[in-house]
């Protein structure tokens, strides 16, 4: 099962847009993998990506489903700088580690990681972030990785935090 949900996940964009309705990439093909999820859930990937997991799978190709939200070609995120106030919360929503910035200045997009899944928009409370079209995402591989060192990342500074929560127990 492991193998085949690694043979999904390469087919995947690795966007990490969670559009499929699974917390990023590598949960949709475990979830494809075990049948509980459809191949046609992944709008980034669009018909070519829903044709590559059916012959993956070795099933008939289907449209993508609308319920998950349509195709569109690669974007980015742009971020108005001089609207930008430095809030942090497109940091903390962006997957891959593409926008940079501090607390209370501009922040910009790295747009050459940037993979236009659109989660740093809602969290904006200025609205300066908008998307732009790209010729192509960055290599799905890239993404990936960097999508796992961030989750590793987090995973340790939690560890951390309590760590030190518990010292001034």
């Amino acid at each position: 099962m492991k193998a085949l949900a690694r043979r999904i996940d390469a087919l995947l964009p690795q966007t990490q847009c969670t559009q499929c309705g699974y917390g990023g990439c590598r949960p949709y093909a475990e979830a494809i993998a075990r049948g509980e999820a459809d191949i046609n859930q992944c709008p980034p990937g669009g018909d070519e990506g829903v044709a590559r997991l059916a012959a993956l799978l070795h099933r008939a190709a289907k449209p993508l489903n609308p319920a998950n939200g349509s195709y569109r070609p690669p974007q980015v995120a742009v971020i108005d700088e001089a609207t930008c106030i430095g809030c942090t919360k497109c940091i903390q929503a962006c997957p891959v580690d593409a926008i940079a910035g501090a607390s209370k200045l501009m922040h910009t997009v790295i747009a050459s990681w940037c993979t236009g899944c659109e989660l740093c928009i809602p969290p904006c409370p200025v609205d300066c972030i908008t998307l732009a079209p790209v010729a192509a995402l960055p290599e799905a591989k890239l993404s990936r990785e960097r999508h796992e060192a961030r989750a590793m990342r987090r995973e340790r500074d939690a560890r951390e935090h309590l760590e030190r929560l518990a010292a001034y127990e």
